[in-house]
């Protein structure tokens, strides 16, 4: 039985002080899971200034997950959340219907070197949630679970993974979680998700004897029984869930299973009909004159 169906390279971009790296989606696989964009950032020192300031932006029909191995990111959004991202904490912002937010540097980080290391991904909002109420939530690093023993630790973030089960919110069913292998360290990989997928973020580490590639995505067969193993030590991101089985549409910022409905929301972003961010600046990003004018399949 084959244990990888794809390893998928990603795009990175070079954002000048640090580059992002996107494994999804992709032209070889729209989703793993709920899982329709995921997004790798760092290792990287952002130097002395305003360090990371993506201006206020909107979400529909999704909920982004942001998860930090080094640094913080402030995060402000039209709910009139303000909260600090911190490591091994998760943010999980539900857009729904509609949300607008931002993400800085921490203003008493501005004179200072700032290291930054982390990812954020978005799910896919199921069938008949899509338009739910937006929603913000952040559990701290202590409230997720743990899983020791002599050779890994992983912190489950999302869902239920090694018989234990983060309190963080799902709303679909999904599998999140930060593995850290000691030296000649291995955990097996739980086969009960639809689907799975394993990224390497630091040091090295293998599938069943399949030395990985840092930061390509490892999708694992449906089923498939496989350990995650170390040498020398290494950390990786085991992510997925659900299969969906309906179509979803990405356009810039914009996820739905209809091409109307975010037709509908670039239309009320140009005309300024979304909210605004309390306490944020008076500058927003503007809708993209570079993306297709159509949304993708």
């Amino acid at each position: 039985m084959t244990t990888i169906m794809q390893a998928i390279t990603p795009t990175t971009h070079d954002l000048g002080e640090f580059e992002v790296r996107r494994v999804l989606p992709s032209r070889h696989r729209r989703m793993v899971g709920p899982f329709i964009f995921v997004d790798e950032f760092g290792p990287a020192t952002l130097p002395e200034g305003p360090g990371m300031g993506v201006r206020p932006h909107p979400h529909i029909n999704l909920a982004t997950v942001t998860y930090l191995f080094e640094g913080a990111i402030d995060h402000r959004d039209s709910l009139g959340t303000y909260q600090t991202i911190r490591p091994g904490a998760v943010n999980l912002m539900t857009a729904g219907s509609g949300i607008v937010h931002s993400e800085r540097s921490p203003e008493d980080m501005l004179d200072k070197p700032k290291p930054l290391f982390g990812t954020q991904t978005w799910l896919a909002l199921p069938d008949g949630r899509e338009e739910m109420d937006p929603a913000f939530e952040n559990v701290a690093k202590d409230d997720l679970p743990l899983i020791e023993d002599g050779g890994a630790k992983a912190r489950v973030i999302m869902g239920s993974l090694w018989g234990q089960t983060a309190p963080t919110t799902c709303h679909a069913e999904t599998i999140y979680a930060d593995i850290l292998l000691y030296a000649d360290g291995a955990i097996p990989i739980d086969a009960e998700a639809d689907e799975r997928a394993v990224m390497l973020v630091d040091g090295e580490a293998a599938l069943d004897g399949l030395r990985l590639e840092k930061y390509l995505l490892y999708v694992i067969a449906p089923g498939a029984k496989v350990s995650l193993s170390s040498l020398s030590g290494g950390r990786a991101m085991l992510l997925g869930g659900e299969a969906f089985t309906s179509e979803r549409h990405v356009w810039w910022n914009f996820v739905s299973s209809s091409k109307e409905r975010i037709e509908q929301a670039k239309a009320d972003w140009f005309e300024g009909r979304f909210p605004v961010v309390p306490g944020d600046r008076d500058e927003f990003i503007p809708l993209p004159v570079g993306q297709p004018k159509t949304v993708t399949d």
